[in-house]
């Protein structure tokens, strides 16, 4: 029988950092409500975005994009990992079950539904769109992924230089967005997926060692240069994708929402007070530790439930009101109160693939560990962008300018999730 929340908050040493759980938790509670808001579901079964619909509520996104938020927290939690689990392929193992098991779970289940859809000609309407959409916010995680890869390096670097090593990363941002507007260079922007959210994670080590010491001023520069780069500048004013834009702050990211990355972490850490104080709490803090021991499964799951409350709405025959219209307003609620009862029983199923397993000895060949990540990255992000839709057709997506599948994106994750696991050689020890 596993651990409680309750016994495991009861456990927490007084040293831990309970703010910064709970600003994961937080985090990726903002991104899964903003992705229920944003999805925009007509009668006939089309996906749009309500910030296309309604183009004024794109500003909202400079408080709910706050996917730089959780990049910012798992740079802090993946210094103190590193220091106390310094032998790299240990490190990465550690760092990165939680993350694939689960993952792994979610791409098996929808893969074979997928499967068998496409076999029975069920694919069409609203269950084709889910089978392309469900896949998309795995970006996040092969971002993630290369966060962990890097942090034994960057930690390095951070420990010698300080925000000298921020400097850099964001300097290699500014360099990118330079070329790719000023001299049209093909293909640099795609270097920005490193320099931008690695300079955030990087801000996570700063904050570990205790050197974030301005907030104020690091959220005031960076609402400074957010509203400068949008203003003059040919970046657009949402902080995530939209439909059709042609150029955008998220993919690839831009200096824009680097500025607006510092702007959050400033501001979370001007709340951090009044945050500890709120998470010392002990029932505020039970309610942390049991969320973060699902928060990566919901993750993966809450887009299928929300897409599975618009298929039961079709499917009961329900008139879906015009996005932004006053009847459809009305709708949010209920609608989200059936995604988090589903999502809550996706979460049961699946849960157990998100807890942790009994200690293994290391963590394998470090040459190995590092190619397993690699490839675990690009098959995640080629994943995200391809889809299940069209699985038996041969569809697929260019990554950077390399052609992917979906097929050989899931072969990638799975070849990349084993050589991470391998066990440990002595010889490699």
């Amino acid at each position: 029988m596993g651990i409680s929340a309750r016994e495991l908050a009861a456990a927490t040493p007084a040293s831990r950092d309970r703010y910064v759980d709970l600003l994961r938790v937080a985090s990726l509670a903002v991104v899964v409500l903003g992705h229920w808001l944003m999805a925009a579901v007509t009668t006939d079964g089309q996906v749009g975005n309500l910030l296309a619909v309604v183009p004024e509520l794109q500003v909202v996104t400079w408080l709910f994009q706050v996917m730089p938020v959780f990049f910012f927290v798992g740079g802090f939690s993946h210094a103190l990992a590193h220091r106390s689990r310094p032998q790299y392929a240990a490190f990465l193992r550690a760092r990165l079950q939680r993350l694939l098991r689960p993952t792994m779970v979610f791409v098996g289940v929808w893969g074979a539904a997928a499967l068998l859809l496409q076999l029975s000609g069920a694919d069409g309407g609203l269950t084709g769109v889910a089978l392309r959409l469900v896949t998309q916010p795995l970006w996040f995680i092969g971002i993630y992924l290369a966060m962990v890869a890097f942090t034994p390096p960057l930690l390095r670097l951070h420990e010698r230089w300080g925000w000298g090593a921020f400097a850099v990363l964001a300097g290699g941002a500014v360099a990118v967005d330079v070329l790719r507007f000023a001299a049209d260079v093909p293909f640099v922007e795609f270097l920005n997926f490193a320099f931008v959210w690695l300079a955030v994670h990087q801000l996570g080590f700063l904050r570990a060692d205790g050197m974030i010491r301005r907030p104020a001023l690091l959220a005031g520069a960076g609402l400074v240069g957010a509203t400068a780069l949008v203003a003059l500048g040919p970046y657009p004013l949402s902080m995530v994708g939209m439909p059709g834009e042609k150029v955008s702050n998220m993919a690839p990211p831009t200096l824009a929402l680097l500025c607006h990355g510092l702007w959050l972490v400033g501001a979370v850490e001007l709340l951090r007070g009044p945050g500890a104080r709120l998470v010392a709490r002990a029932s505020v803090w039970r309610a942390v530790v049991a969320a973060n021991g699902i928060a990566m499964t919901a993750f993966l799951w809450h887009l299928t439930a929300m897409l599975g409350v618009y298929g039961a709405m079709l499917g009961l025959g329900a008139e879906l009101p015009a996005p932004a219209s006053g009847a459809w307003w009305a709708q949010v609620p209920l609608r989200f109160a059936a995604a988090v009862l589903l999502t809550g029983l996706l979460v049961a199923v699946f849960r157990r693939f998100e807890a942790p397993g009994l200690p293994r000895p290391g963590g394998g060949p470090a040459p190995l560990a590092a190619l397993g990540v690699a490839l675990a990255l690009f098959g995640v992000l080629g994943l995200s962008m391809t889809g299940f839709a069209g699985l038996l057709t041969g569809h697929s997506a260019t990554l950077i300018a390399v052609p992917v599948t979906a097929p050989a994106a899931v072969a990638l994750i799975l070849a990349g999730w084993l050589l991470v696991d391998r066990p440990t050689s002595r010889r490699w020890r």
